[in-house]
This record gives C-alpha cells, structure tokens and sequence, in this order.
C-alpha cells in the first residue's frame, strides 16, 4: 500500500487509471461518499504493487510507501532502482511481521448495535475498553451500563473487553473525587473490591483506569491504588491497564499525579493518551503533532518497559472558528468528517510537515472562517510507523466509532494484530 496527494488536476478516474486500482477501490478504502476530490488529500491506494510515475525517486516511493528504501531494493532484486522509467513495476513489502497489541474504546450503544459494531472492529482489536463507569466519593460504583451484549460479542472475537472506570462527574472529571477516595483507606478498599466484583461478575477480561487530572499531592497514593488493584486482580487473571495523559517532563505542574515509572511497574498495559497538544479552548493548531508524540515517548521508554506501552492516537480533529478568541466555538470533528467537509467546502488541505498533521480552511454557508487540524493516513503513518521504531507494545485510539476508513488497512500494513 502506498499514499497519493492529490494534485490539482487529479481526479479518482485519472488517479486509478494511474496506479491500476478501480477508482471504486479508492473510494471504498478511503471511505469517499463525495468524488470531487481536493489537491493535498491524501489517498490510500490499496495495492503492493507500485507504478513509477515520471519524475519518481526512490527515496519519494519509499516516503509514499513507508518503507525503508533497503526493504524496497530486497523485494526488487531482481531490477535496477537505480535507473527508474515511467512505467516500471515495483513491489511495495509489506511490514506486518511486527506483532502489535491495541487497546481502543468504544462507549455502548445498543445491544444489537454493539454486536454490530464490535464485529466490524474485532479483526483490529487486541482488546475493547468498554465506556464507561463512574465511582462516588465512598467508593460505590454509581451507575449501570447495558453491556453485557457487547462483554459476550467481544469475546466471541477473540478480543478482551476491558471495563472502563473514569473520575467523571456532572462537572466533568474531578481531581477532587480521586482524592477523596484515594485519602479515605476505608472508600479506596471499597472502590478496589467493587471494580473486582463488577469486572468477574460481568465477565470482563480486566478493567481500564481512566482517572484524569489526578493531583500531585495523590501521586504515591494513586500508584499505591494501583497496586492494590493489581493484587486483587492477578489471582483471578483479570488484566490491569490504564489511561494517562501524555508526559514529555516530570516539571510539568498538571500531570505531577501521575508517576510513570511507579505506574508502568504496576500495570500490564499503559495507554498514552497522546493528543489534544490543541484543544477546545486553545488556539488552532495540530491536535497530535509528531513532535510531541515523540517527546512523550522518549519520555515513557526511559520509565516503562515498552511492552507495555500503548500510543493512544485520536481519530477526531478539531473545527476552530476564526478569528480565534479565548473562549469562541470549536467543535470536534472525526477524521472522515474532517476529509468529507473539506471536500464539501472544496478548500485545498495542507501538511504541517515539521507537525506531520494535515490542516484547511473553509468559509460556511454563513460567511464564517473556520480551520480545521485533523489526522490523515499521512499523519497516522508516520505514527504508526514511530509505534514500530520505538518497539513498543502497540497502539490505540480514542474511540473506535467516530471512523477512520483507511485505518484498518493501515494497521495491517505496519502490523500483524495479536489475538487472544
């Protein structure tokens, strides 16, 4: 498989008539409902076997591929790159021999919406964090989930559901929860036992802990919750994973909560969730910038084993209205929808190259600029590609049903996808 950006001029006729796939193909892999097409889309063209365009190097079909240039002269042996005509047939090797674990969530649903949905995203899936159950100040469990269609439809694939457990409130997650409960060794214990009876007794594989905005003064006390966890849990064979946010600095005032090293030695699996470097409520930007993720993981290999660690990567954007204000309108917006409104709007995308993050503007029915920072199968490649490079345990995304058509053929690209 390989990327084409889209030039002015393009269109899917010329651009399947070009590589020799239907343009049928391109539209199905690509999730398209519209064809008019814009210049900088990035294309995933779903072949193995390359055509050299006029003008084509090496180094830009290995780029477009994601291949190193030595595994391309290996798989073509028997021709010489080093002279490359229009029209030359190339095989592009494929890269899934690395054995990934993913971890991504999916918020329930409906039970024959579940059984649906869960079927579509089982080949790719390691294992699902089922969203998601909230916790009270004494360490109840507060609310029910009817999920017990979807636990049943996961292991029916293959796959782990994974119960999820978040701070959530009314207000939003509260820093203030986690510290009652983790101060109070009578509400922890509790909180501790009731995740267990919750995990078995609906027949979940594990739970995901997904406590956010944990303060620094909670820091030990959080990572000795986490343990107590983990000793209830490792008897009956139940996994423990966890959510965090992205790290780049142990100076960084708001994540001081969370201890990485003491963490990563406690749990089986860690998810970095890395993104949302721009926000709603921050100036536009790239949501996860390559940079950053590769701060965050340089950061995480010195403290965690990388068989645990899990690149949490997005797949939504965000839609800014502009000018930008302190306080104006952003919306969030699925990496599809972002394509298809581009598309609809016919604005031109660009590539922040030092970001590797795709980006356009537009102007509404109303006159209103906007712009939009979103993920492609450029940006997700470079991703996926540094999971490989840094050896770690896999990847997962936040959440499995906003779409990402290419996405699937991009993981088996770079991966093999372990199965229970």
């Amino acid at each position: 498989m390989f990327i084409h950006t889209v030039q002015p001029g393009d269109s899917l006729f010329s651009i399947s008539s070009r590589y020799g796939a239907s343009a049928d193909q391109i539209r199905s892999v690509n999730g398209l409902w519209q064809t008019n097409i814009v210049p900088g889309q990035a294309l995933l063209i779903p072949l193995y076997v390359y055509i050299v365009q006029p003008g084509d190097t090496l180094t830009a079909i290995a780029r477009k591929s994601y291949v190193p240039i030595a595994s391309l002269r290996a798989a073509n042996a028997s021709m010489n790159l080093e002279v490359l005509q229009p029209g030359m047939r190339i095989t592009i090797p494929r890269l899934s021999h690395y054995p990934a674990g993913t971890l991504s969530f999916y918020a329930i649903r409906s039970p024959d919406l579940d059984r649906a949905l869960i079927r579509d995203f089982a080949p790719y899936s390691t294992s699902i964090a089922i969203f998601e159950y909230h916790f009270a100040a004494n360490g109840d469990i507060v609310n029910e989930l009817n999920d017990l269609a979807a636990i049943q439809e996961t292991w029916n694939n293959r796959v782990t559901p994974l119960v999820t457990i978040t701070n959530l409130t009314a207000r939003g997650f509260s820093t203030e929860l986690v510290h009652q409960v983790l101060n109070q060794p009578a509400a922890r214990t509790n909180l501790v036992n009731n995740i267990f009876n919750l995990a078995s007794g609906r027949g979940y594989g594990g739970v995901c802990i997904d406590f956010e905005q944990v303060a620094a003064g909670d820091r030990d006390l959080f990572t000795g919750f986490l343990q107590q966890l983990k000793d209830r849990f490792r008897p009956a064979g139940l996994a423990l994973t966890i959510a965090v946010p992205a790290k780049t600095s142990e100076n960084i005032p708001w994540l001081m909560g969370y201890d990485y090293g003491g963490i990563g030695s406690v749990v089986d699996y860690m998810f970095i969730m890395a993104y949302d470097w721009h926000y709603p409520g921050s100036e536009p930007g790239p949501v996860a910038p390559i940079t950053e993720v590769r701060r965050t993981l340089d950061f995480a290999v010195a403290r965690v084993p990388r068989k645990k660690i899990l690149l949490g990567l997005p797949l939504y954007g965000y839609d800014w209205l502009l000018p930008y204000s302190p306080g104006s309108a952003t919306t969030a917006i699925s990496n599809q929808n972002a394509m298809n409104r581009a598309m609809t709007f016919q604005s031109p995308i660009q590539y922040a190259n030092e970001f590797q993050s795709p980006h356009f503007r537009y102007r509404d029915q109303q006159g209103q600029l906007h712009e939009v920072w979103f993920e492609d199968v450029r940006s997700m490649s470079e991703k996926l590609s540094t999971a490989r490079t840094y050896g770690i345990r896999g990847v997962g995304a936040w959440q499995l049903t906003l779409g990402f058509s290419p996405g699937p053929w991009l993981l088996t690209k770079f991966f093999s996808i372990i199965k229970i």
